[in-house]
């Protein structure tokens, strides 16, 4: 009948017009995994930031520092919504260019970790140990180099008759704040002087922690903020920066804040780029021992 209204839809909207069978955060995509990329296993909660990529493992770390590592695949949430991890993408660049480590050099495509080398090299801490490992990981793998650390250096000349380094395993050692008349560098001296001197090489940088040797600008300060002697350095930062500080575990934190934001050596003090690739050379290709600073 003219100008009559249509007759009402009893059933309604089809439902299968839609995706009806979609889950509520949306469907998995795909995602390749970059280092200190923040996701969480959707099974059991775990959530941390991306701390090794492996060829058929991610290494997940959480604020408290406890790792969990997962094959690549589904069931993974990257900021609330499902992914599939995925492998990073290897060859060569998307400049045409052979793919490059964080440390600068050349990567070696389809190449196996070497054999660990007998010759070390020793850090002081295990924030220095992670560090190292960001950027220099993949060299030190095909060299077959481990990386230890001494939680101080007081006691680096016994550490040095224990190792008993010689030709054929040398020790290369990175000291922090190894600055003349500082108490490292009389230590450093000590060990240069003794019998295991022309096989080991101690080297280190000018800074009071490694925290330093990340560029303020990573963090998006002009420079780090200056500590009073008599407060811990660790904390004086963290109260400086407005960061919490009031436990080990806020420590921790802040560190995986400062790490997340080394990509690769250009993120990096030059005052510590020269000392670590000179340790490398010493304990892979050998060298003068004379040369430690």
């Amino acid at each position: 009948m003219a100008g009559s209204s249509p007759p009402a839809d009893r059933y309604g909207p089809d439902v299968l017009e839609s995706d009806w069978r979609a889950p509520k955060r949306g469907r998995s995509v795909d995602v390749a995994v970059e280092p200190d990329m923040v996701v969480e296993d959707a099974t059991t909660g775990f959530c941390g930031a991306v701390v090794g990529i492996e060829r058929t493992l991610v290494v997940l770390e959480d604020r408290f520092g406890a790792r969990r590592s997962y094959p690549y695949g589904p069931g993974f949430l990257l900021e609330g919504r499902p992914v599939v991890l995925r492998p990073p993408a290897t060859g060569a660049s998307a400049a045409g260019g052979p793919r490059r480590t964080a440390s600068g050099s050349i990567a070696v495509s389809g190449a196996r970790a070497r054999v660990a080398r007998a010759s070390r090299i020793y850090v002081e801490g295990r924030h220095d140990a992670e560090l190292v490992e960001k950027v220099w990981g993949d060299d030190l793998r095909i060299e077959g180099v481990a990386v230890e650390y001494l939680e101080g250096v007081d006691d680096l000349a016994s550490v040095v008759t224990e190792f008993a380094p010689d030709a054929d395993q040398r020790l290369g050692v990175l000291v922090d704040h190894l600055v003349p008349g500082s108490k490292e560098s009389r230590i450093a001296a000590e060990v240069a002087a003794g019998p295991f001197g022309a096989y080991v090489l101690v080297v280190g940088h000018p800074f009071v922690d490694i925290w330093q040797a990340v560029r303020p600008e990573r963090l998006g300060l002009d420079a780090w903020p200056r500590i009073p002697r008599a407060t811990p350095w660790k904390h004086g930062i963290c109260a400086a920066l407005g960061w919490p500080h009031a436990e080990q575990a806020d420590i921790a934190q802040a560190w995986r804040r400062i790490l997340g934001g080394v990509r690769t050596y250009r993120d990096l003090e030059p005052a510590l780029l020269g000392p670590v690739e000179q340790l490398i050379d010493f304990v892979t290709v050998g060298g003068p021992a004379d040369a430690a600073s």
